[in-house]
């Protein structure tokens, strides 16, 4: 069932949400601190979880997959509700973060290509929808 895809995306945002409100108040900025990021690991990790156990079925991989094409037109909606200006001219440290993720990101990215889940030999299924 595609539904069970966009649960368990939602379920992942939520939590995701709410660690992100926890870490910015524990740092003491009224903002969501990689609340979108925590749930984007949460969902790969929970994916990852129910293909390894054999139980994610090709529908649930469906809702998933409909939903990661939604992805960046998500993000870039949320980055454009940031006040990227203050932070900037507050100090170089978001500058510094930004720079940091996407140079650890790409570092990421040839250790993680390598990483295959046992018992799974074919990428999850991709959703096409039928005219």
């Amino acid at each position: 069932m595609i539904i069970l895809g966009v649960a368990l995306l939602s379920g992942s945002l939520l939590i995701g949400t709410f660690i992100g409100n926890l870490v910015g108040s524990l740092l003491g900025v009224d903002a969501n601190v990689g609340g979108v990021g925590i749930a984007m690991i949460l969902l790969i990790l929970s994916t990852n979880l129910l293909a390894r156990s054999g139980r994610l079925r090709p529908e649930t991989s469906a809702g998933i997959s409909f939903w990661s094409g939604m992805y960046i037109p998500i993000v870039v909606a949320m980055a454009a509700t940031q006040n990227v200006v203050g932070a900037v001219t507050a100090g170089p440290v978001a500058v510094v973060a930004g720079v940091a993720a996407v140079a650890v990101s790409f570092l990421l990215v040839p250790v993680l290509a390598r990483v295959k889940t046992p018992g799974i030999d074919e990428p999850v299924e991709v959703f096409v929808e039928e005219a």
